[in-house]
């Protein structure tokens, strides 16, 4: 069998089983071994596609010759072991960065992440929980939301693998057009689900956005125990590791199921060591068998490592809390704690203040989010709209959580055109105009700086003889900006963080002392000051 493939793109072919199994998913593992013409060798792992099928997706990392044989766990059957050929591979021609650079990595720095080429990628994601399913109808709906949201600059869209938060395994609010991902006693998977499923996160990636698939919630390791879990996680593996894309092991990993009664802290504790170890063993399941080696991380309750053990986790993630600017101290903590950690790792908030939350967290709300992390240390930012996560209906809300509480009905039509989704995006650019990979927090180059006696003070950040940033949360006049260097000066700008304008002050040098002392805010609100070092 020969194959026709491009690189950094996922190429498929399918293999029949020789004999009928009962139960093809529980009985059979299907490897492909594949020989790149560099030298490097990968296992990728096969998925059952119903009936007698299976199919492989392979996504070449070069071009030229590569070759393949199939290994079986049943030796004995004929059309699915040791079954070979070549697949030839010709270079990328296009634009789509994911394809001229492909898949992500942790950078060597350990602060952010790049490509594989060496490129670096700016994290900023959306979160569509729920995308999924069939309340974000295929094709017209998810393609108008995809296009919405490349074009205001987000890069990663934020999505769980169909056994989602806020409800039940089997709650008719979670199917999509196929029915649910797995059979009503957790017998097998259901292929008909991803066949759906396929065509959402393949449209992601052919957009250029990057799918960070959750595998599951976090309650769901005890429906279906450690070893059906890994089964789960092997086949969404086989399914989109071709692609490039992030995974997240579990959706607040920790979590116990809304109902679940326990009754006292030892509870409590009792539950969160059992599942913490059950989480670990998939996680590092998870890297054994992805052969692409992306990127792991966990959505946590507070912190991805504070949640799993520090070796199964590439980067950690935060969630800091939906309370509007009462989250502002518990979300700059959690950065810089996770920053000043070591080892290094990138650290990203995936979860913090989702717009319209509680009729609260406006888009002044997600500036400030976003700023203070990026400020902070963090590698990137996760973004979020109250309505669009769970993509409650106009005329059919999402309705209650388990525990009978409904967190909102704006549709969301409606959520994805709150302008703090396109004021994030206006932050990117302006960060992307510099080496932001290489921005550092230096709380000391202004004067006031942020304390944890006051997280509403200025927050100062950026690369030495290159580029300052100072942000004021709440419109206040500076004293100054401090450590000016006496051989260098600088162009000096407001930037509107709520429409992207830019009002130039002129140049900008320190006094003997080092110090400049910029103009007031030109307006009542918050504001970024830009110092572009000259030459």
């Amino acid at each position: 069998m020969e194959i026709s493939a491009i690189v950094n793109e996922p190429a498929e072919w399918s293999l029949a089983a020789g004999n009928d199994y009962q139960d093809p998913f529980g009985e059979l593992e299907l490897d492909i071994a594949i020989a790149a013409p560099d030298g490097r060798t990968q296992l990728v792992p096969a998925f059952w596609a119903g009936g007698r099928e299976w199919r492989v997706r392979y996504a070449p990392h070069c071009a030229g010759s590569h070759t393949w044989r199939a290994v079986c766990s049943r030796a004995d059957d004929s059309g699915l072991h040791d079954r070979a050929g070549t697949l030839t591979a010709r270079p990328y021609a296009g634009s789509n960065p994911l394809r001229v650079h492909g898949g992500l990595r942790v950078a060597a720095n350990r602060r952010h992440l790049e490509h594989r080429d060496g490129t670096p990628f700016f994290w900023l994601a959306d979160t569509w929980w729920m995308g999924l399913c069939g309340r974000l109808p295929w094709p017209g709906d998810f393609q108008w939301l995809t296009a919405d949201r490349v074009r205001k600059g987000f890069t990663v869209v934020q999505i769980v693998a169909g056994l989602y938060p806020d409800m039940d395994a089997y709650d008719e609010r979670g199917a999509n057009e196929a029915g649910f991902p797995w059979e009503g006693n957790w017998s097998r998977i259901r292929p008909a689900y991803f066949d759906m499923a396929d065509e959402r996160i393949h449209w992601l990636a052919r957009s250029g956005l990057v799918p960070c698939i959750v595998g599951c919630w976090g309650y769901y390791i005890h429906k279906l125990g450690v070893e059906r879990m890994r089964r789960h996680w092997r086949y969404l593996i086989a399914r989109w590791g071709a692609y490039p894309v992030v995974w997240c092991v579990a959706g607040e990993v920790l979590m116990p199921y809304y109902l679940e009664p326990l009754p006292d802290d030892a509870a409590r504790r009792d539950y969160a060591t059992r599942t913490r170890a059950m989480w670990n063993d998939v996680a590092a399941y998870i890297h054994r068998v992805d052969p692409y080696h992306r990127p792991v991380t966990a959505h946590p309750s507070q912190s991805a490592r504070d949640s799993l053990a520090d070796e199964v986790l590439d980067f950690d993630m935060l969630q800091t809390g939906h309370g509007d600017r009462a989250s502002l101290p518990s979300t700059v903590d959690g950065i810089t704690a996770s920053y000043a950690r070591e080892p290094a790792k990138p650290v990203v908030n995936g979860e913090v203040c989702y717009e319209g939350i509680g009729e609260a967290s406006r888009q002044e709300v997600q500036r400030l989010m976003f700023w203070v992390c990026m400020l902070s240390g963090a590698a990137g930012h996760t973004y979020g709209a109250n309505g669009l996560w769970q993509l409650n209906g106009r005329d059919r809300p999402y309705g209650p959580s388990p525990h009978g509480m409904s967190w909102g009905d704006t549709p969301w039509e409606e959520a994805a055109r709150l302008p703090g989704s396109e004021q994030v995006g206006l932050a990117r650019r302006l960060l992307e105009r510099y080496r932001w990979w290489q921005i550092e927090p230096r709380p000391e180059w202004v004067e006031p700086h942020r304390a944890t006696t006051n997280y509403t003070l200025p927050y100062a950040a950026g690369v030495p003889r290159h580029v300052r940033l100072v942000y004021l949360p709440l419109y206040q006049r500076l004293t100054a900006v401090a450590g000016m260097e006496p051989d260098l000066s600088y162009n000096a700008f407001w930037f509107d963080p709520k429409n992207g304008q830019q009002r130039d002050i002129g140049t900008a040098v320190g006094d003997a002392e080092g110090r400049y002392r910029p103009p007031a805010p030109p307006i009542f609100q918050d504001w970024l000051l830009v110092l572009e070092a000259r030459g």
